[in-house]
């Protein structure tokens, strides 16, 4: 069986702003590196056998924290990089309610070719790394549409606010993807509730 767990970057001072990231290149802040090494604490509990990260810096560095307590095999997969917000990128929610108050940003890109590439990149995984157990650090919007499209709606995009260092655990079972848990942040020292489906 074939498992995916999803683990949101840690913090940058762009979350703690408020800001939206999309694809602008955003390094951690202090607090999201300590998210990234409480993730790795919690993580080399459990068995795995490989890491893939989201080739933005964010993702990257949360990986290669998280990497120090596993010693795994680790790989970038463009398709798990976050959803480009086009001109929006950069601003505040209210920011964005001011000058985009329809909620399009120009440029985005839709969330159905977003849904399109990350359902690839887990077929992907799933011929490469069959009956593996993979650790994937990637981000928000990426998890969130995720969640959305194998819970038919019911959580993720629009329902959902991940927590920065979050765990998710989806897998292959009877031909498709089940979620198992999700916005887990027990591990996690500010948070102490645990989401579920």
């Amino acid at each position: 069986m074939t498992s995916i767990c999803f683990v949101r970057h840690g913090e940058t001072d762009w979350n703690a702003q408020g800001r939206i990231q999309g694809q602008t290149d955003i390094p951690l802040n202090n607090s999201g590196r300590s998210q990234a090494n409480e993730c790795g604490r919690y993580l080399q509990n459990f068995e795995w056998d490989v890491i893939i990260t989201s080739p933005l810096q964010r993702a990257k560095e949360t990986a290669t924290i998280i990497n120090k307590y596993l010693h795994l095999p680790l790989t970038e997969m463009n398709d798990f990089r976050e959803r480009g917000f086009g001109d929006a990128e950069g601003m505040t929610f209210q920011e964005r309610e001011e000058i985009f108050p329809n909620g399009n940003y120009p440029n985005q890109e839709s969330f159905e070719a977003l849904t399109e590439r990350l359902v690839t990149g887990m077929q992907n995984i799933h011929q490469i790394h069959k009956g593996k157990k993979v650790l994937l650090v990637a981000h928000g919007a990426v998890i969130n549409a995720i969640l959305s499209n194998f819970s038919g709606g019911k959580i993720g995009s629009g329902k959902t606010r991940l927590i920065n260092g979050c765990i998710n655990l989806i897998e292959w079972m009877e031909e498709t993807w089940e979620i198992k848990s999700y916005n887990q942040t027990g591990h996690l020292s500010a948070f102490s509730e645990r989401g579920g489906v």
